[in-house]
């Protein structure tokens, strides 16, 4: 069994997901309820996964590394088809995920209600670049009637959900709109965010 330490509704939450895809059991732990989560991981970022010996961190290593390990329908078998799969997660994780971290970031950090509008109004142009990006990028992909979900998908659409807690308007095209349902009404997901609500209310 593997260990998962999250935080409610972060990016962590994808990689509970990934793992209920896998067929993988996983306990979770809420990075809050411990009095020092510095000593598990001295960023203190989440998620870290605990497999084994090993502790793993940083998102897009764990979920490759879960994928390499575990035979599943996430990851494509051919070479080109999977390096496209890696540039698709590692542009979730290192272009889209920062894109959004802005946005916490904003809030927490600029009090000036101005300067903090007009970094929100920055952010947002941006994130919606981004999503174009993604929308384009699904021209070529199936209708949702044989639409199949990608681990780089499961990513964006946790992310997707962190917009509503600003004041920012965030677009998502047809196919990008489809794209995120298919991932929010998969049953691991749905299960993931029942887990963590449940976990972290103990």
């Amino acid at each position: 069994m593997y260990t998962l330490y999250y935080m409610q509704g972060a990016c962590s939450l994808a990689t509970q997901v990934v793992l209920h895809e896998l067929g993988q059991e996983v306990k979770i732990i809420d990075k809050n309820n411990l009095a020092d989560f510095s000593a598990i991981n001295p960023v203190g970022t989440v998620p870290v996964l605990v497999d084994g010996d090993q502790r793993l961190t940083e998102g897009a290593a764990i979920i490759l590394h879960l994928l390499n390990k575990h035979k599943n329908a996430l990851f494509p078998d051919n070479n080109e088809d999977r390096q496209k799969a890696v540039e698709d997660i590692m542009f979730a994780n290192a272009t889209m995920h920062p894109a959004y971290s802005k946005l916490f970031f904003i809030a927490q950090n600029i009090s000036d209600e101005k300067a903090k509008l007009e970094a929100f109004n920055a952010a947002e142009k941006n994130i919606n670049n981004l999503w174009q990006v993604v929308e384009n990028k699904l021209v070529n992909r199936e209708e949702l009637t044989s639409y199949k979900v990608s681990a780089a998908d499961i990513m964006l659409g946790v992310y997707a959900t962190w917009g509503q807690y600003f004041p920012v308007d965030l677009i998502f095209g047809k196919k990008t709109a489809k794209m995120i349902t298919a991932v929010q009404t998969m049953p691991s997901f749905k299960r993931a965010v029942e887990a963590e609500q449940t976990e972290s209310g103990k």
